[in-house]
Order: C-alpha cells, then sequence, then structure tokens
C-alpha cells in the first residue's frame, strides 16, 4: 500500500511516535496508511497507552494539515526517509527523523557537512575561535551545521555566512519559532542563505527532551564534531557522544586550565578526541571537502595560477580577507579559500585578529 504525504505526515506526528516507533509501525504494518488503517488489537503489539489512544487523532491530522499548508510557502518543504535527497548519513545513523521541515536551500544536504557546537555562555575568545573556524572551513567547502543556540553555535553560523558558505542550523522547536528570540535575525539569514531543519511540529515550544533529539541530528548528518568551549554539563558533549557512537570523528579546541568552559573540551580530549589548534587540524581528521567531491571542486590549476595574484596583492605587511578582497575584486569567501591553501602551501602565515602575512621566501 502506497503513502500519501498526509499519511505520513499524520503518522509522524502523532503524540508518542519519535522515530523508533515510526520505523516499528512501518516494519510490522507496510506503510503509513496502513498504520492508520489498522485497528487497536492489531496496534496494541506496538503502541500502548496515550500513543496507542493518540494515534492518527484529531491533533495528528491537524498537525500534519499545517504542515502540508506550510509546505506550500516559497522555500519550505517536508522532507521524508522515502525522499531521494534525504541524507543516506542521517538514515544510517539510527533514529533518523522520518519527517523533517525543511526552510532554505535543501540541496547544501549533499555537500559535505561539519558540526560546530559549544557552549550557550562561550567566552568572547570562544565566539571568536567559533567564527574564525567555520568561516574558514566553509570557505573551503564545508557546510557548517549547528544548533542556533545562543554563543559557539551562532558564532559558527555567522562565520559560515560571512564567508558566503553554507550553514544549516537544527533547531529544537517547530520551524515557525526562533529559539533564543535574540537569534530571530540570524535564523532569518540562514534560511535566505542556508537551511533550518526541524523534526517537530509546527508550533512546538523549546521543551528540554527536545535537545538530544536535535543534537542526534548534528551527529548524523556530519563527517565530524568539533567543540569549540564547553562546561562538563554541556549538551554539546552529547553531540560529541552522538557522534562517536554514529562512527563520526570527534575534535576540540582546548582552552586555560582555569577556564571553566574549557573543562569540557578537556574532557573529551582525555577520552580520545582529536586536540585541535588549527583549521590544519580539522582537514587532517576528516578530510577536504575537494577531496569528497571531485567533480564540484575547483582545478588545483586555477587555485595555483592565481596564488601568485594574491601573494602580489599581500604585499609583506598582515592584512585582512576583507581588504584583499577589495583589492583583487574577489568575494571573501574566494579569498578565504585562497588563503587557506596557500597557508598549507607554506606561503602565507594566519595571525591574530583575522589577518594573514605573506612569508619572506614565497613568491
Amino acid at each position: 500500500m502506497s503513502d500519501s504525504l498526509q499519511d505520513w505526515a499524520t503518522l509522524a506526528l502523532s503524540p508518542g511516535i519519535g522515530p523508533q516507533r515510526f520505523l516499528q509501525l512501518l516494519q510490522r504494518f507496510g506503510s503509513a496508511t496502513a498504520v492508520l488503517a489498522a485497528n487497536r488489537s492489531q496496534l496494541a503489539g506496538v503502541l500502548e497507552g496515550e500513543a496507542l489512544d493518540a494515534l492518527g487523532g484529531d491533533i495528528a491530522r491537524q498537525s500534519a494539515a499545517d504542515a502540508l499548508a506550510w509546505a506550500q510557502q516559497p522555500g519550505c518543504s517536508l522532507l521524508t526517509l522515502n525522499d531521494p535527497d534525504y541524507p543516506c548519513q542521517l538514515a544510517e545513523a539510527g533514529a533518523a527523523p522520518p519527517l523533517l521541515f525543511a526552510r532554505g536551500q535543501r540541496a547544501l544536504l549533499a555537500t559535505p557537512m561539519l558540526a560546530i557546537v559549544g557552549s550557550r555562555n562561550a567566552t568572547p575568545q570562544g565566539e571568536d575561535n567559533a567564527r574564525t573556524f567555520a568561516k574558514r572551513l566553509a570557505a573551503q567547502g564545508y557546510t557548517i551545521v549547528s544548533g542556533l543556540a545562543g554563543g559557539i553555535d551562532a558564532a559558527a553560523h555567522e562565520g559560515a555566512l560571512a564567508a558566503g558558505g553554507g550553514t544549516i542550523a537544527i533547531i529544537g522547536t517547530g520551524i515557525d519559532r526562533v529559539y533564543p528570540a535574540s537569534n530571530r535575525k540570524l535564523a532569518h539569514q540562514i534560511a535566505e542563505q542556508g537551511l533550518i531543519l526541524s523534526e517537530f511540529a509546527l508550533g512546538m515550544g523549546p521543551l528540554a527532551q527536545h535537545f538530544p533529539r536535535r543534537n542526534r541530528i548534528i551527529a548524523g548528518l556530519c563527517r565530524g564534531c568539533l567543540v569549540v568551549e564547553a562546561t562538563l554539563q554541556s549538551g554539546s558533549l552529547i553531540t560529541a557522544r552522538l557522534s562517536l557512537e554514529a562512527g563520526r570523528e570527534v575534535m576540540a579546541i582546548p582552552g586555560s586550565i582555569l577556564n571553566p568552559q574549557a573543562r569540557g573540551c578537556h574532557r573529551l580530549i582525555k577520552d580520545g578526541a582529536r586536540l585541535v589548534e588549527t583549521v590544519d587540524d580539522v582537514l587532517d581528521e576528516i578530510g577536504k571537502p575537494s577531496a569528497l567531491l571531485p567533480d564540484t571542486a575547483a582545478p588545483a590549476e586555477q587555485e595555483l595560477t592565481q596564488g601568485p595574484d594574491i601573494l602580489q596583492a599581500m604585499g609583506y605587511d598582515p592584512v585582512d580577507a576583507d581588504t584583499l578582497a577589495s583589492r583583487l575584486g574577489l568575494t571573501a569567501g574566494d579569498v578565504y579559500a585562497m588563503l587557506l591553501e596557500l597557508e598549507l602551501l607554506g606561503h602565507v602565515d594566519s595571525m591574530q585578529g583575522g589577518r594573514y602575512q605573506r612569508r619572506a621566501d614565497a613568491h
């Protein structure tokens, strides 16, 4: 029996039906339509209590109708496990959400993704680190994934957007809500230039039990997880653990032994996470996007041909990427990618304050 999107959404949005129960029901009955047509005695082997009472009820059907109406808006869509562009790495990670609300550029789901997460109460240095790493990795070709929380998450999204790169926000509320409200402007920018994803029904608020589920999606989507700052109680450590369980690489940036926001990172490093000091460390751990997507990577000849031009534009004094972009008539994203390549080749050094300096022996 084939499924309609209405039936699929009704089952997925029924209270008490999470990803695991959804798949159990699908395996037993063959389709969402068949599940909704089954009687209580047939369903009792999988469901009980409130979940059985609520299955396909008024709340679920209204939630599904609202979802389908919402998906008619420009840039909005519903993504199911049956869709060919549902990310296979998420589907294979376990407990994959059967229904995702998507707003923005769904094509980003086909790109190499890296999670950058950390404390909501980040230090200024931590936010600067998150922003810088995200900017340079996005310029290199990674789509930066985070949770739209304050602190490190917001800085990571901002860094990716500043580079003209891709970023995906996985949220723990309905996709029509923004939490925290202070990130409303950032959320609108991500919806325009990146992608927002949620598995929760429209109007759903920020319930505590939603955020581990959000973190599971972040972990499942990405090749690796970089933790920038985290206390020992931080939800970022949950994301890191879920990343390990999904077979992903986990990395952490160390900090001062006096900084409580660094203790979670130090714990991760003690437990085997890769200690990260530079973007090169990240690329060594998870690879360059150009190696993952050879058909879309820029030709090496082009990068090498442009190299001398950017070196000439740099001179020998420290200079920031925006100034170089203005001198060369290029986008900041293009310049960051070129600078990273030159740094890997040993021609330039990165400095404090987001500036770069040409090495004396670089030609």
